[in-house]
């Protein structure tokens, strides 16, 4: 599997992707937004986009299918419900279901509601492990709710999928916030070590050479992982006294998605 991180260089700083099959040359584009910048990296390299892969519905994510299915006429892959909020859609996809990318790329589909109730990330089951995970896990953050989705849902989504992922697994968000999650990490976390040196490192990044973080990594510097940390939790009770003496972890993630919200 062959992998190329797009960076769109917009307002919303966005990231897209190129999934290529080595022994085919056929291509999945993951939220190809910029379709001019991936439809001409798939020609410098000689690839066929043959699949276009929506993690969700929003305008930032499939504004590039229909120039895209134009210049090549892939197939658009993307949640079996959102079928009526993404124009021209061929597959709906469920969990559990299998993208595959010319001979040798198997992707398994996992259904993770909270951004939007209509999410799916994907998931390489290779020697190196990769999640493409849209706006549901970014680095060192959290996607929002605000439109058409639920914190409930995000929180079960982290805790029931993402967290039992393996710590070596690649994360390619959609996205490049890491600067800003990690200023919001060391804001509920000021000891947390790790985030600090990481957040030297990636300041002033170029983000179309972007660093690809683990799971791992995540775990130790993404605050809605960090839910058992007693730095989190004091600091959390001095922006909402009401938090239980001994606040489940998902007590913990709804208040720091609600705080994150206006941070």
């Amino acid at each position: 599997m062959i992998v190329e991180q797009i960076w769109t260089g917009n307002a919303y700083r966005n990231f897209n992707y190129l999934i290529a099959c080595p022994d085919s040359g056929q291509a999945l584009a993951i939220d190809p937004l910029d379709h001019r910048k991936c439809l001409a990296l798939a020609r410098e390299r000689g690839w066929e986009i043959t699949q276009i892969l929506n993690t969700h519905e929003h305008g930032d994510h499939i504004g590039g299918n229909k120039a895209v299915v134009a210049a090549t006429g892939a197939k658009v892959l993307a949640h079996k419900n959102a079928k009526d909020r993404i124009p021209g859609m061929d597959q709906g996809l469920s969990a559990g279901d299998v993208v595959k990318v010319g001979r040798s790329v198997d992707l398994e589909v996992l259904d993770t509601p909270g951004h939007t109730m209509s999410h799916v990330c994907l998931l390489s089951r290779s020697d190196q492990p990769a999640l493409f995970c849209g706006d549901t896990l970014f680095n060192a953050g959290a996607g929002n709710c605000h439109n058409g989705g639920h914190p409930n849902e995000l929180y079960h989504t982290f805790a029931e999928q993402l967290a039992k992922l393996g710590d070596e697994t690649l994360i390619y968000p959609g996205h490049d916030y890491i600067a800003t999650n990690l200023r919001f990490t060391l804001d509920r976390e000021p000891d947390n070590g790790a985030a600090a040196d990481l957040l030297d490192r990636v300041d002033d990044q170029d983000p179309a050479k972007a660093m690809v973080s683990t799971l791992g990594l995540e775990k130790e510097i993404n605050t809605f992982f960090r839910l058992h940390s007693p730095t989190v939790i004091a600091r959390l009770r001095q922006a909402f006294p009401d938090l239980p003496d001994e606040p489940s972890t998902k007590d913990v993630f709804l208040k720091l998605r609600e705080l994150r919200n206006s941070w």
